[in-house]
């Protein structure tokens, strides 16, 4: 009788890893909540700078906090303000904040499917979309660190933001005539400091500014003040349809 032939020793049978679930790719909710705490109280504290430039474009303190609380939205509300203190006309100066606000109806389409929020807390949602608040909840895993990053960024930058608005603009306020200490450079300052990035960075955002900024320094020689920084908004559409155009001669 010939004894079968092995090719090598018996192997145990090695179980294999059970597969894996939703809560083990779940982040700790206490993750979540305190880096949803950095970015809100972090990015609120700016507020204080909307204070001022509020001031500079020669609002009101409560007509400074009125647009923190209504329209919460960092950029449009100093596009706004920069526009005022500029010269320009308040519709002109409401119509480039408009144009600002509408990426944010882009980001609702993306959160939207993520989120699942009942029906009744949509609104109130709707009013806490914002930069920070899609950055937070668009890297979370699941949908309860989903909920938890939203609602943690939307509540706690809301709340800052709006406490520093009133201490800015009272602040600004008590310091007399912004011009004469120089605080109505505050708006333009902090579009600076957001343009700055978006000059290390390849590729659309690059272009973008960089274009911007040449549409604004060629119209401040011939149009009136506050239309320049309108008109740079013109920048976005141009770079987009270049670069559609662009990829359609290389296809």
């Amino acid at each position: 009788m010939i004894a079968p032939q092995r090719n090598g020793p018996t192997a145990a049978a090695v179980p294999l890893p059970p597969p894996a679930t939703d809560r083990d790719t779940a982040v700790p909710d206490r993750a979540v909540v305190r880096d949803a705490l950095g970015v809100g109280l972090a990015v609120g504290a700016s507020g204080l700078a909307f204070g001022v430039a509020g001031a500079a474009a020669h609002l009101t303190v409560w007509q400074t906090c009125v647009l923190s609380l209504l329209v919460f939205t960092g950029a449009s509300q100093f596009a706004l303000t920069a526009a005022l203190a500029a010269g320009a006309a308040p519709l002109a100066a409401i119509a480039g904040a408009l144009f600002l606000g509408v990426r944010n109806s882009l980001y609702g389409l993306r959160l939207g499917p993520r989120l699942e929020l009942p029906r009744l807390l949509r609104p109130l949602a709707a009013h806490a979309v914002i930069d920070e608040t899609t950055a937070v909840a668009m890297v979370q895993p699941d949908r309860r660190s989903t909920r938890i990053g939203f609602a943690v960024t939307a509540v706690s930058l809301y709340l800052t933001w709006n406490l520093t608005t009133l201490a800015g603009a009272l602040g600004a306020g008590a310091l007399g005539n912004p011009t004469r200490l120089g605080l109505d450079a505050a708006g333009p300052a902090v579009f600076l400091a957001l343009l700055g990035p978006r000059l290390r960075e390849a590729g659309e955002p690059r272009s973008v500014a960089l274009l911007g900024a040449v549409l604004a320094l060629a119209a401040t020689l011939v149009l009136p003040a506050g239309i320049p920084v309108l008109l740079a908004v013109a920048a976005v559409p141009i770079v987009g349809l270049w670069r559609r155009a662009r990829a359609k001669e290389e296809s």
